[in-house]
């Protein structure tokens, strides 16, 4: 798919981050967009910032991605809005992050990072890859991580119902290539792997698990951020509440801020692979240095020393000291 022009495009999670900016560039080359997210006011945001005007209709819809009946409610608003009986793209992109330990964090939040971040895409593609069939051409692409070859942000950092997640979607697309090529040949897909980018996905995240913000937290939340910290090998012994929670503010904005690939820039490099007819688009040059190292060296991929070595080209530093 070269042009994207009167195409109809379904973005999950485009309220914000990456898939704001898949939004904005889509309905900049004239496609026509249907954009769901958790906030009303972060789809609005994104509808100005795309500045449709009369080139393309852009619609927003609230969903939970992780809920059928919400995707499928969405599927229903996107054909009616839109007055089409298909869809020509699909970019299941919404994510969070959490549920980091599996021994000893809490169940809910690890159900709810790896229902949002891997049920999101199946119910995604339950919803639209049929409506993908009933085009001339389409292409579904599915946002996985270098999460989802690395199951790791460090070796001291639990991470696992993320990395569940994105390794499930990455299994997934590339079991769909063949599954499309047999039923269904004029539909592609492409599974996307972002390194570190500059999002809100810190933030966002705490806001969909139910977690306070900085400002709101109370001494007995200070003191377990201490601890997390501490644990993190985070230098916080002398500390008081108050930079404790300066030092978790300031690595909130240092994700974001100090992330090597802007999600502007993650966009364009994820719509030339469509473009390209990618089924593999890594993101960042940090996402291709993981992927050589893991390739080369699989046994020490979760030793300390390849985090450092990783670190030493000058890559995901100031994520690790983030999160």
């Amino acid at each position: 798919m070269k042009d994207f022009k009167g195409k109809l495009a379904v973005v999950t999670g485009g309220g914000s981050g990456m898939g704001r900016e898949i939004v904005r560039q889509l309905v900049a080359e004239g496609a026509h967009v249907a954009l769901c997210d958790m906030s009303a006011e972060a789809m609005a945001e994104t509808v100005t910032l795309a500045n449709a005007g009369n080139r393309s209709r852009v619609t927003t819809h609230l969903c939970d991605v992780s809920n059928e009946a919400d995707m499928m409610r969405f599927r229903d608003e996107v054909l009616a809005q839109h007055q089409q009986d298909h869809v020509d793209l699909l970019f299941n992109n919404a994510g969070i992050g959490g549920g980091g330990s599996f021994v000893a964090g809490d169940r809910a939040e690890w159900e709810r990072t790896f229902s949002v971040c891997w049920q999101g895409v199946y119910l995604g593609c339950r919803a639209f890859v049929p409506l993908l069939v009933k085009a001339e051409e389409g292409h579904v692409v599915n946002v996985s991580s270098v999460n989802g070859f690395w199951g790791s942000i460090g070796p001291e950092t639990p991470h696992t119902a993320y990395v569940a997640a994105k390794f499930a979607v990455k299994g997934f697309t590339e079991a769909l290539i063949a599954d499309l090529r047999v039923n269904a040949p004029h539909v592609r897909a492409s599974v996307v792997m972002p390194g570190h980018i500059g999002t809100r996905i810190v933030e966002n995240s705490a806001k969909i698990l139910g977690q306070k913000d900085v400002a709101s937290m109370d001494a007995s939340d200070i003191a377990a951020a201490r601890d997390a910290l501490a644990a993190s090998g985070a230098a916080v012994a002398g500390l008081s509440d108050a930079e404790v929670r300066q030092l978790l503010d300031a690595r909130i904005k240092a994700f974001e801020n100090t992330a090597p690939t802007s999600a502007e820039q993650a966009a364009t490099i994820i719509l030339d692979g469509v473009r390209a007819d990618k089924w593999r688009i890594l993101v960042g040059e940090d996402a291709h240095a993981i992927d050589t190292m893991v390739r080369e060296t699989p046994e020490e991929a979760y030793d300390a020393d390849f985090a450092k070595r990783l670190a030493g080209q000058g890559h995901f530093r100031a994520l690790f000291e983030a999160l």
